[in-house]
């Protein structure tokens, strides 16, 4: 689509927080009205309604759509926020072996800013399957390249939550 539509529909969640709960179907629509624009096999549009639909609190309506928006060829940035977040709804439906499976390709992709969120995503899939200590060390993984003194230490921590001891 063109700039100034991504524009718009970033104006809108931008404004997201004046939409109180009881205002939820109103962003929704707003963003209806928005991908009404788009042609009918664009991948935005579901991609967008369905992130639309989680951040209202409902993920059971999302995960169809981010399903549809990967199926339509979402990709770069986009598609891998369309499976972090799909993989945090699945967690929250009772689906998170899915999203584990569907992150865990994620943790070899080319690194960028969506890093830190896909370990975190992924290490709440992890802890809703009772696989804490390997959530643990997605976390501390990701935290230790971002504390100002310890980096080495925290990683080693990390790791030796999964490896057996030598």
């Amino acid at each position: 689509m063109n700039q100034n539509w991504e524009d718009r529909v970033a104006a809108a969640w931008a404004a997201f927080d004046e939409y109180p709960e009881e205002r939820a179907h109103e962003f929704r629509a707003l963003i209806d009205a928005l991908v009404a624009e788009l042609p009918d096999d664009s991948p935005l549009g579901p991609f967008e309604q369905a992130c639309a639909w989680d951040s209202t609190g409902h993920s059971d309506k999302a995960v169809p759509l981010y399903r549809e928006a990967l199926a339509r060829g979402l990709s770069g940035y986009k598609g891998r926020r369309a499976r972090i977040q799909l993989s945090s709804s699945l967690r929250n439906i009772g689906q998170a072996e899915e999203g584990v499976k569907l992150l865990t390709p994620e943790l070899d992709a080319p690194s960028d800013e969506l890093d830190d969120a896909v370990r975190a995503t992924l290490a709440l899939c992890l802890s809703s399957l009772g696989r804490d200590r390997e959530g643990l060390s997605l976390v501390l993984g990701a935290l230790a390249r971002h504390l100002p003194r310890y980096q080495r230490s925290m990683a080693n921590y990390a790791r030796a939550l999964v490896e057996p001891p030598v």
